[in-house]
């Protein structure tokens, strides 16, 4: 089974990111956290500590299936290791997922021109080359899948289970999370 990777750095949102992990392995979807502080235990936007399944320099993105940023900071953009996997994998045709502010990341790398995408208000300006559908709270385009912040991150993990391993087992998920 391939592996979705999730990404924490310091002063990540708990609840895009933890809620995705959650809902995603809820599905039976292989999900490692991956800390890109180098150290295991990374502490979110709220002050919550979360230990890592990896450090960054472990990850194995050969085995990838899916890559999720989740936002809360533009931190994310600054990690060049980063953004190099997301380009390369991105460019071999690799899933490639951000919700609130991280899709900048996506959008400076030039993974949005000409794409479809949200974000969090205020981080449109990043998303180069986009076309923008702010107003949704998920917006998937081929191999790219943006979220719009937050309070929509049920709707942004379960499109994802919807898109790795299908509808069935996305409304089975929902169903299980009194979701419809």
């Amino acid at each position: 089974m391939r592996t979705v990777f999730v990404f924490l750095i310091t002063g990540f949102e708990e609840i895009e990111a933890l809620a995705t992990v959650d809902i995603m392995r809820r599905a039976g979807l292989d999900v490692r956290t991956v800390s890109l502080t180098g150290q295991r235990v990374v502490t979110g936007s709220h002050e919550v500590p979360v230990t890592a399944d990896l450090l960054f320099d472990e990850v194995d993105f050969a085995a990838a299936k899916l890559l999720v940023i989740p936002g809360g900071t533009p931190a994310f953009d600054t990690h060049e290791g980063l953004k190099r996997e997301v380009k390369a994998f991105y460019d071999k045709g690799g899933l490639v997922s951000a919700i609130c502010a991280s899709p900048m990341v996506l959008g400076r790398l030039g993974i949005l021109k000409g794409r479809k995408a949200t974000c969090y208000p205020g981080f449109e300006k990043y998303l180069e080359g986009a076309e923008l559908h702010t107003s949704e709270p998920v917006v998937v385009d081929g191999n790219v899948v943006t979220g719009r912040g937050p309070g929509l991150t049920m709707d942004f993990a379960l499109k994802l289970v919807e898109i790795v391993a299908g509808r069935d087992k996305r409304d089975a998920v929902a169903s299980q999370l009194l979701l419809q």
